[in-house]
């Protein structure tokens, strides 16, 4: 049974495909145990950098380091998906690219959780909450 704590969702209610983890991208995909979006930083110049990497795409730098942001964005666009893809997965379900509102360049696709799908839309305040995985926390996004 599925189990709300903060803005994490325990025992998922279906399946997803998970990550594989390493080094680089561990912060993204466990970082979400403190309930919070993770994501590296240019400590030269400030740039958020997303995907990880491990110099700074504006000055090069390699002062980079895993900062926690604040998790809110905007839909920037919208997909349902009626096919179902995976196993147990129910359908109709929303695929977006939100924009994080830290940075104009940074947009992670998600899934849009805790509403009816025909109502999210472009332009939507979002914020992210998580599903548990044993360590993994997928960021997901939801109403703000």
């Amino acid at each position: 049974m599925s189990e709300n704590v903060g803005n994490i969702i325990t025992n998922p209610p279906y399946p997803r495909p998970l990550p594989p983890i390493n080094q680089m991208n561990h912060h993204f995909w466990c970082g979400g145990k403190d309930g919070k979006l993770h994501l590296m930083q240019c400590g030269n110049c400030g740039y958020y950098i997303h995907p990880y990497g491990p110099v700074c795409k504006e000055c090069l730098s390699k002062d980079v380091s895993v900062v926690a942001v604040s998790g809110l964005g905007t839909v920037r666009a919208v997909s349902i998906n009626h096919q179902p893809w995976f196993p147990g997965v129910p359908v109709p379900y929303v695929v977006a690219l939100v924009q994080l509102d830290e940075q104009d360049n940074i947009r992670l696709p998600s899934n849009i959780l805790n509403c009816a799908v025909e109502d999210v839309v472009q332009g939507m305040k979002v914020k992210v909450c998580f599903e548990q995985y044993g360590d993994i926390f997928v960021p997901l996004f939801e109403p703000a």
